[in-house]
């Protein structure tokens, strides 16, 4: 085969795989649904390219998308692809923060003056943060360190992990903290497993952990990842980072 021969072989065969790579991360992946098509539309839909969403009157929908994060509203049509003119940039940006791993870090709310105080969130800043107030099935990218996280960091805080077995583990934030880290060496975190945690200011709840291989870099990747899992709570993680709405 002549070398121009090889050369276009060589381009086609790129070409086609580019080309496979793109279709297969063309989708949108629903992560907040409201209003009275929310059935159709459930937290975790994927969406393939180019599909058209149509709302009613009340229905407001999230998607995340290889452009970036919107939110649609009904009523409406609105069809999905790249075309679509939307202000994603701070999106994006506030999307790849969300799923972000790496070693956990500590953030404290104001100390200037007396009367100002660790707020209180809502939802955690990361969505590989175990949330210990509300439990659920959550997805594990790296269970050598699991972070926990508690919507109030005023005080220092303490509570327990059980393991299957009603073994203990005690987890203490210190004043200031939201996070602490997974007490792995007493108690390894083990895919299906499902763990208590107690604390005296919070319900009990339940910690069923999916452990992760080959986690996506890729915001919609990871999104689409999190509904096969089951994994909810990031889900609404995802859903907090600022979205353009549809124009």
């Amino acid at each position: 085969m002549s070398l121009a021969k090889c050369t276009f072989a060589a381009a086609a065969l790129i070409g086609a795989n580019l080309g496979w790579s793109a279709a297969a991360q063309a989708q949108a992946v629903v992560i907040r649904s409201t209003g009275p098509s929310a059935a159709a539309y459930p937290m975790g839909r994927k969406l393939p390219a180019g599909a058209a969403v149509t709302l009613k009157a009340g229905d407001q929908i999230t998607v995340i998308d290889q452009a970036g994060s919107r939110v649609l509203s009904g009523p409406g049509s609105f069809k999905l692809d790249s075309a679509v003119n939307r202000g994603a940039g701070g999106a994006n940006t506030a999307l790849a923060a969300l799923v972000a791993r790496g070693a956990a870090r500590t953030r404290t709310g104001a100390v200037r003056g007396d009367t100002e105080v660790p707020t209180e969130a809502l939802r955690p800043e990361n969505a590989w943060y175990v949330d210990v107030s509300r439990g659920g099935t959550v997805c594990i990218a790296d269970p050598a360190q699991v972070v926990l996280w508690r919507p109030n960091r005023a005080e220092t805080g303490n509570g327990t992990l059980y393991g299957a077995d009603n073994t203990p583990a005690e987890v203490t934030f210190r004043a200031g903290s939201a996070i602490k880290l997974w007490p792995v060496a007493t108690m390894p975190v083990v895919d299906g497993q499902t763990y208590r945690f107690t604390s005296p200011v919070g319900q009990t709840v339940k910690i069923t952990t999916r452990l992760l291989v080959d986690v996506p870099e890729d915001p919609v990747a990871v999104a689409a990842l999190l509904a096969e899992k089951g994994c909810a709570e990031q889900l609404e993680v995802l859903s907090s980072a600022q979205a353009a709405p549809a124009e």
